[in-house]
């Protein structure tokens, strides 16, 4: 592998693999509010956030940790507000403890929080302005990812402006070069001390808040469900279980940290846990569960780079892929398998959209997860789909490339429709 490939694909682990706690549109938000009122730094008398719609769809339902079982979009800000630190980025919320809840709750009685819908086709923006009792103001603007911030405003006066017209823009461009062959490659010869730090944390945090989803009742209870004893025991099961609940305790509001994946904690989840799982049963040694993760974690970038971080496609289906990839790999799978783990799996369940962050996550996760394993297996079993199979065609990464074009472009109006029943059904 050549010295430029190899580099990124370190700096790619390091730039994802990062802390949040609790999911991470609600936690931007209070990021994004954090940071507007230390800039501000005065008490905030009044607030207005205009947010896009992908961003109103994964907060609607899901659970503000630290809240008292609280969501949406004016208790994020809120909490932002109460929370008050912004250094600590999407961990932000993380000492928001007793006091500061009841701050939070007095602070949602008392001061005007105006919610609006962004006029805008990018599917992340988050745009909050807090004004002062002095008159002061300030104004902070995120797009594209979950910390990309991209204009800090004082009382009028400009002090950051990344804004440009470029669709990459706060987009890791990095990602290009990714590919599966040089992945395998990657994983097979990376020294474990450039990566160990982010991938070791990443099994460490995500089998953490597994265990706890599965000890107490948190969201719908489908980690547990699927480790009881209406289910059968084997190993593909307890993965599935182990990352389910971590969606469970994450979609409850579990103050417990997670490391994301591609701006996501249930793909950061889906993509290391079953790994951990896997390599916990079958006694594997932990270098090997290492570069396990690596394969699943930079599969499960490279599907979600051509897709976006917010769209109608659920990140669950390229994160499971990824994760049956990892679970190959553990298995002594290289390129073929591993490749024709991607295409089986990809024509399975492709179709799966997303309709918000919630407790149905962790379902879903389950599912992406069988289908990816389902890829693996039916491989190994002599058989795999075929170019001309639907959106499958020659090659694993032209696959990857269609699956990305169908998602990004052909779910447009599926994103918007979602969004409109949500909003409908309210």
């Amino acid at each position: 592998m050549n010295e430029r490939t190899y580099k990124a694909y370190v700096q790619i682990l390091e730039d994802e693999l990062i802390v949040a706690t609790g999911c991470t549109e609600p936690i931007a938000i209070a990021f994004a509010s954090a940071k507007a009122a230390q800039v501000l730094g005065s008490e905030t008398e009044r607030i207005s956030i205009s947010v896009s719609g992908n961003i109103i769809k994964n907060v609607h339902s899901v659970t503000v940790p630290n809240t008292g079982g609280q969501h949406g979009v004016k208790t994020a800000v809120a909490a932002g507000i109460a929370a008050g630190d912004a250094d600590k980025g999407l961990d932000v919320l993380s000492g928001l403890n007793e006091d500061g809840r009841a701050y939070m709750a007095r602070y949602l009685e008392e001061h005007e929080i105006r919610v609006e819908f962004a006029d805008t086709s990018e599917p992340f923006y988050i745009d909050v302005r807090v004004f002062g009792g002095n008159g002061g103001s300030a104004r902070v603007v995120m797009a594209k990812n979950h910390t990309n911030v991209v204009l800090v405003e004082r009382d009028g006066e400009i002090l950051q402006d990344t804004r440009t017209d470029d669709p990459s823009d706060g987009e890791n461009a990095l990602t290009e070069l990714l590919n599966v062959a040089d992945i395998i490659e990657f994983a097979d010869t990376v020294d474990l001390a450039d990566v160990e730090e982010v991938l070791s944390r990443q099994a460490e945090y995500n089998y953490a808040i597994s265990c706890e989803g599965l000890k107490n009742d948190w969201g719908g209870r489908v980690g547990k469900l699927y480790a009881s004893d209406a289910y059968p025991d084997d190993l593909l099961t307890q993965a599935k279980a182990a990352a389910a609940a971590g969606s469970d305790a994450r979609m409850g509001g579990c103050p417990m940290p997670v490391v994301i994946v591609s701006g996501s904690g249930n793909q950061g989840i889906t993509a290391s846990v079953p790994i951990v799982v896997y390599a916990r049963a079958l006694d594997i040694p932990r270098e090997k569960m290492l570069r396990a993760l690596a394969v699943s974690d930079l599969i499960s970038i490279y599907q979600k780079s051509g897709i976006g971080c917010l769209s109608a496609f659920c990140g669950a289906v390229s994160a499971g892929t990824g994760a049956a990839c990892g679970i190959a790999y553990l298995l002594g799978g290289r390129i073929e398998e591993i490749e024709h783990t991607i295409v089986n799996s990809l024509g399975t369940v492709s179709g799966m959209v997303c309709d918000g962050a919630k407790p149905s996550c962790a379902a879903k996760i389950a599912m992406a997860i069988e289908s990816g394993v389902f890829g693996y297996r039916l491989f190994k079993n002599g058989n795999e789909f075929y170019a001309g199979d639907g959106i499958v065609t020659m090659g694993v990464d032209e696959t990857i490339r269609n699956v990305s074009r169908m998602a990004r472009e052909g779910m447009r109006e599926t994103d918007r429709e979602i969004l409109s029943i949500m909003i409908d059904s309210e």
